[in-house]
Parts: C-alpha cells; sequence; structure tokens
C-alpha cells in the first residue's frame, strides 16, 4: 500500500489519502551538469546545459572575458628543463617577467607570506600525516601541502594565533589525573612568564628581539615543553595531554604573544647568532629565524612598482630532498612540490610560491639565511638545526629526479667572513671518524678509560703540557655520608623506575614523576632530585640513576687564552642535557673561605655558596641551589672534568643537588645541566657563586676568593659588596 513520491501517476488535488504512510527518502547528492565538447552529443543530456563552466585560465568561449589575476599570457616565459638561469642582479628597480600568476585567490599579507616546501619523497598526505615521536617529546614533520597548510606557516597576529588556538584546542583547561591532582597549563605558563617578566611583553620587543630576549624566550619554551613532556609521560594522568609538548608549549606563548622578530626581514635576525642550534622547528619560529613550522622555505613580499614580488629570507635543509650539502660553503637545494601521490600519480615542480621565491631571490641578490638540519644521534630520529648563516643564491636550473618529474634546483654560495658553523661540524665529526687530527692534542683521553667517552686534552694555544698532576676519579669520595633524617627503603622496579608508577618510592619523593628523559634531559623543576640508591633493585641504565652513568657526551679539556684550563664538548648539549658530576673528596664542612685562603685550593665546591637564581628554573620557594646538607668538595688531587669548569657572569651550565639515599645514610651529590642548548666547542662555565654573608662576618675581615679561572688567575670578592672585582671575565 505503500507509496513514494516518484509513482507512476500524480494524485489530482485534493484526493491525498493523508492515511497512508509515504516511503520518503532524503535526496543525496547534486550532480553538476558541464556543456557537452563541441560536436559531441549525449544521450544522457539530451537538453542544453543549465550553466557553462569555464576554467579561470580559459580557453574562453566567445562572449566571455578573461578577468585579473589570469590576464598572463600562455606564453609567459618558463624556465626549460636543464636550462640554468644564473644570477642577473637587477636591482630593486627594475620588473621581472613573472612565470606564472603572482597572485592567487588567496592572497597572503606583506607580513604573512610563508611558503612551503611541498611533500619530500616518500611522504604521506595530508590525510595520514607521518609524525616521529621521540621520548624527550621531538617530533620531526617534512610533511608539508601550501603555505596554509600549517598553524604555523607565516607570521600572524597575536588574535589571529588566539582564534585558531581556540578553535583548534579550546581554551586551556585544567587537567584530572586519578588521584584527583589538577594541573593547570594555564597557571603553569602564567608562572613562568611572571617569573621571566615576560608577562607584559611590549610591541617592540616582540617586533625586533636581542640576544637577551631571544634566549629568555627559548628558555621559557624548553621549560615549558619538559614539564608537559614530564606529565604527559605520567601514566597516571588523564587522556587529554598534547602529544606533541613542543607544539603545545609553542602554541601557548605565541598565543600570549610571547615571541619576537616578526617583522620579517633580509639578513640576520636579532639575538641570533651564526651557530646557534635549535632542537625543534617551533623554536626557530617563535624567535623568527624560520617562521613556518614545517614549511621548507620562508619569504615575504616586495612592492616592485606597481606589483608585489616575493623574495625569499630563509630555508631549511634537512634531508627531506635530495640537497646536496657536503661542502661546507655551497648548498645544491632542491625546490618544493612534485609529490608522488598514493594512486600513482607523479607532479612536476611549479615556479610559485617559495621556487618563484627563490627564483626572485637570484636576481635579486638578497641574502638567504640558511639553518642545516642534522641528524641527532641522540635522539635517534629527530634533528638538530644549525643556522649556517648568509648566502647568496648563484644560479638556478632544473632537472629530471628518479622518478622523472621536473624538479628545480638553487646553488647557494655561503657569504664570507663569517663564523664557521657546519663546517666546525664536519671537521668535529672528522676528529671523532679519525679522518683528520685535531689540532693541540695533548693526550687523546684524559680518563685513561674512566669514563664511557672519551675526554680529549688540547692546547693550541702556548706551550704548556698540561695542569697540574691529580687522579682522575669519576666518582664522588665519602668518608661518612650524612645521615638520613628517616629510614629509607629502595625501590623494587626490576625493570627500572616508570613514569606514573605511583608504587615507585623513588617516584613519591619526585612527587610521583621521573625527573629525567630517556635521553637524560632534566624533566623537573624541583630544588632537589631523589635518584635510585644502593638499596634500589633496579638496574644501573634506570632512567632514575642519570647522573650515575658518568658522562655522555664527547668533551675536551682545552687551554683558553686567559683562564687557565677550559672545558667544552664536541657534541651538541640539550637544554637542560646532564653533563657531568662534580667529583673529588669529600670534606668536612667547615668554613670554605679558610679551606681556600689556608690551603691554597682552587679546586673547592661549596654546596653552600649564593648565587643568582635562574628565576622560574625552581617551582618551591626553598631557594635556588639550597642543598640539604653542607657538602663541600675537593678536587685538587682527585677529581673529573667538572674540575675544568670555569666561573661566568652568565653561565650556559647549571649546578643541580642530588640526592641518594641508603637506609639510614644520606650521600648528596652535585650533577650539572645545560642551562640552554649549547653548541659544539663552546666554553662550558658555571657560577661559582658567593660566600654567605654569615660565613664571610665571623669576627675577621678576610676576603674570600671566586675563582675565574682553572689553574691561573684568581679573582678576590670585595668583602663589603661580596662581588668579584673582574667582572668582565667569562
Amino acid at each position: 500500500m505503500e507509496q513514494g513520491l516518484g509513482s507512476e501517476s500524480n494524485a489530482p488535488p485534493g484526493s491525498i489519502d493523508k492515511s497512508r504512510v509515504l516511503d520518503v527518502r532524503p535526496l543525496r547528492c547534486l550532480v553538476p551538469v558541464f556543456p557537452n565538447p563541441p560536436g559531441v552529443s549525449s544521450v544522457s543530456t539530451p537538453h542544453p546545459a543549465p550553466f557553462t563552466c569555464v576554467p579561470p585560465s580559459g580557453p574562453f568561449p566567445p562572449g566571455v572575458q578573461p578577468f585579473y589575476p589570469f590576464v598572463a599570457s600562455n606564453d609567459a616565459q618558463q624556465t626549460t628543463p636543464g636550462g640554468r638561469n644564473h644570477n642577473g642582479n637587477f636591482g630593486f628597480g627594475s620588473s621581472i617577467p613573472a612565470p606564472i600568476p603572482l597572485n592567487s585567490f588567496r592572497t597572503p599579507t606583506t607580513q604573512a607570506n610563508g611558503g612551503t616546501r611541498g611533500r619530500p619523497k616518500g611522504s604521506k598526505n595530508r590525510a595520514s600525516r607521518s609524525v616521529v615521536m621521540e621520548d624527550d617529546g621531538y617530533s620531526e614533520s617534512q610533511n608539508q601541502s601550501d603555505q596554509y597548510g600549517s598553524g604555523f606557516s607565516a607570521h600572524p597576529s597575536d588574535a589571529d594565533v588566539a582564534s585558531n588556538s581556540a578553535k583548534r584546542r579550546g581554551r586551556p583547561r585544567k587537567r584530572v589525573a586519578e588521584n584527583g591532582e589538577e594541573f593547570d597549563v594555564e597557571s603553569l605558563v602564567n608562572s613562568f612568564l611572571t617569573s621571566f617578566r615576560l608577562k607584559e611583553f611590549d610591541e617592540s620587543r616582540r617586533s625586533n628581539g636581542d640576544r637577551d630576549v631571544t634566549e629568555t624566550i627559548l628558555l621559557v619554551f624548553d621549560l615549558i615543553r619538559r614539564r608537559l613532556t614530564q606529565l604527559e609521560e605520567a601514566k597516571d594522568m588523564a587522556p587529554g595531554l598534547s602529544r606533541r609538548p613542543d607544539l603545545k608549549a609553542g602554541t601557548l606563548l605565541m598565543t600570549k604573544g610571547v615571541r619576537t622578530n616578526t617583522i620579517k626581514r633580509i639578513g640576520h635576525v636579532p639575538g641570533v647568532e651564526v651557530g646557534d642550534i635549535f632542537f625543534f622547528r617551533m623554536e626557530l619560529c617563535i624567535v623568527g629565524l624560520h617562521s613556518p613550522s614545517m614549511a621548507g622555505i620562508d619569504y615575504m613580499s616586495v612592492k616592485i612598482t606597481m606589483d608585489e614580488e616575493p623574495i625569499a629570507v630563509s630555508i631549511v635543509s634537512s634531508g627531506g630532498y635530495d640537497d646536496d650539502g657536503d661542502d661546507g660553503d655551497v648548498l645544491i637545494y632542491s625546490g618544493q612540490g612534485g609529490v608522488q601521490r598514493k594512486d600513482g600519480q607523479m607532479f612536476d615542480q611549479k615556479l610559485e610560491r617559495g621556487n618563484l621565491a627563490l627564483e626572485k631571490s637570484l636576481h635579486r641578490a638578497n641574502d638567504v639565511r640558511v639553518i642545516r638540519g642534522l641528524k641527532d644521534v641522540a635522539g635517534s630520529n629527530g634533528k638538530i638545526y644549525v643556522y649556517d648563516g648568509l648566502y647568496k643564491i648563484q644560479e638556478s636550473w632544473v632537472e629530471k629526479n628518479k622518478s622523472g618529474c621536473n624538479v628545480f634546483k638553487y646553488k647557494l654560495v655561503r657569504v664570507p667572513g663569517q663564523p664557521e658553523a657546519f663546517l666546525l661540524w664536519k671537521s668535529i665529526q672528522q676528529w671523532k671518524d679519525g679522518t683528520a687530527a685535531r689540532t693541540g692534542i695533548i693526550l687523546p683521553d684524559l680518563t685513561s678509560g674512566a669514563e664511557s667517552q672519551p675526554v680529549a686534552l688540547v692546547n693550541d694555544v702556548d706551550g704548556e703540557k698540561g695542569p697540574a698532576y691529580f687522579t682522575y676519579t669519576p666518582s664522588l669520595k665519602y668518608t661518612k655520608p650524612f645521615s638520613a633524617s628517616k629510614p629509607t627503603s629502595g625501590c623494587h622496579c626490576m625493570g627500572g623506575c616508570q613514569p606514573g608508577d605511583t608504587h615507585c618510592p623513588c617516584n613519591q619523593k619526585n612527587d610521583g614523576l621521573l625527573a629525567y628523559s630517556s635521553l637524560g634531559v632534566l624533566l623537573t623543576n624541583k630544588s632537589l632530585i631523589h635518584e635510585c640508591g644502593q638499596t634500589c633493585a633496579c638496574p644501573p641504565n634506570c632512567r632514575n640513576r642519570m647522573s650515575q652513568a658518568g658522562v655522555k657526551v664527547r668533551l675536551e679539556v682545552f687551554k683558553t687564552k686567559n683562564k687557565g684550563w677550559g672545558l667544552r664538548s664536541w657534541d651538541p648539549i640539550r637544554s637542560g642535557g646532564f653533563i657531568c658530576e662534580y667529583a673529588g673528596d669529600v670534606i668536612q664542612a667547615f668554613n670554605a673561605v679558610d679551606i681556600v685562603n689556608g690551603n691554597d685550593d682552587n679546586y673547592i665546591f661549596d654546596a653552600t655558596r649564593y648565587y643568582e637564581p635562574l628565576e622560574a628554573v625552581r617551582d618551591d620557594s626553598s631557594g635556588y641551589g639550597k642543598a640539604p646538607f653542607p657538602l663541600v668538595i675537593s678536587a685538587k688531587n682527585n677529581g673529573n672534568v667538572a674540575r675544568f669548569m670555569n666561573h661566568s657572569c652568565s653561565p650556559n651550565v647549571f649546578w643541580q643537588p642530588v640526592l641518594r639515599e641508603n637506609n639510614n645514610d644520606s650521600y648528596l651529590h652535585i650533577a650539572f645541566f645545560a642551562i640552554r642548548h649549547i653548541p659544539p666547542m663552546q666554553e662550558l662555565t658555571y657560577d661559582y657563586g658567593l660566600v654567605p654573608p654569615e660565613k664571610r662576618d665571623k669576627g675577621k675581615k678576610s676576603s674570600s676568593k671566586l675563582m675565574v679561572g682553572r689553574g691561573s688567575t684568581q679573582s678576590a670578592v670585595s668583602e663589603a659588596e661580596g662581588v668579584p672585582k673582574n667582572q668582565n671575565v667569562r
């Protein structure tokens, strides 16, 4: 009895039976009707088409005119495969014929022109992006589409960032753990911004930064990222925390307008030096070195007469394409695009967006910043981004790739007179491989095998053959441990302490969280770290025994020009990365000033000294560097590489008290960590601190000494002011 709407006969008006149930089916889709090709008829479309579809670039039927911007001739200039285009240096006053329309339906603004480099070889489409995650929260994705495919592909306004962030993630909200405790991401970020005086970040610092601003922003970014990584790893946290702590931290800062160098520019970026290293693409973005978070080509628009032309300002070469960069001063860079899809279709690269910007920069002869992405050996799949300075594009051409598609190639040559960056990395690798000799080596391994990594002794300054004799020991020697406040028992984690294991007594001492990442990066902000002790059942490679494993980076002890012997690394060191502990002999905790003055011991470490805090590096109010016991260490006769670290008022290393307990005994150790990312061959320094006033004033007027160089010059500290007289020594 049921009759659908498409019945064979139409009922006369007024005769509809309303008691019947009609089978009504929804209209599923609309099929567009296109005109038939000339001279071809179709049975399915016997009537004329209701409308005409014309491609915007033509050909146009009679009565239809082309419209802007599709007014370029079909015979526009193109680069032929194999033909090379050399630098003509036409200058900014002339116009270059455009091979394609410079504008599109979506024209980016002057400050928001960030090109992309397309998808690299072997990458997936946008729907199935592959993201490589590391234990330390690092990820690297080279997949790209167009300049609008990434939320950070250009320099949007702070309002746009906030709007987009709200659309994608909603308002920052509290995360609730199974134990009922709440974690407020917004409060975490605000606490860091307040401590580092970034709460009111003015427009001048946002537009143009300096060294202090860039270092502060990068430090805050990494502190937030590490904290999010630690909380994410805890299995008892409710789902919802970011799976990409680096992107989450960057988004939070950019939403609040905490970024710098937002004005795009040609040449160096204020506050970023040649040779600086970065472990996350988001770091390049928030300091304005390279604005797209994934794209390989960044560019800006320059107005030439009536038209605007794109010119490249920076590129990232990280191995996603067939780039040739073995020569330290020359880089053969592949253009963007030319993706091979799942269905097997392959495409030629097009002279548009980033490729067009590079072509224009060839003719304009402007400088282009080059960031090289190198393999992070410690982080397995990760990259380390090295700012290699300014290059000029010398020539361009088109060649066939392995798939037979046309690929744009650009030859960039490094501007002379800049500090070594990538070339230094190549030299260090040759030292490690044994293909080149390190100049000035006295001993290939100062430790005589006591460390897992050799430590070279180098002097390329003068004829001194080495420091005064001492016995190398990799650990701290106690004659009598400190007494524990209460008896403690070790953990029973046979496979090592795990994140989020609330039953582990060692985790409980660290607020239920592991203090380190698997890469040896410090995740906690607490003033005291509790590590596993002798009674713990966990293996030696447990993550909570990080400072007990010895030196993990390749170090060298070298002769400085004016501070005696110093310490530096052949390897890059991450912000928060473990370097070494201070080894030596624990001595009686009497006045450290008397030790220095009476025994002429330049290698004293006094944990009771005071030094300026690193703002929000600490969560609690117990004071920065406050040790639970009055630990004093002498490394004069027995010690390790830490005895060679010099003082600096602007250090790149800080020390952290680490406590290991064994029943009723407590063993306090001093571990050193990187404040920020440290490039290879940069001297490692920390703040020696000042003797507290209560120790300086004990009924006698004697000045304490603050050594600024190991085994050489000493700088007296004024008793009245308590500050070094020679502040300019670094």
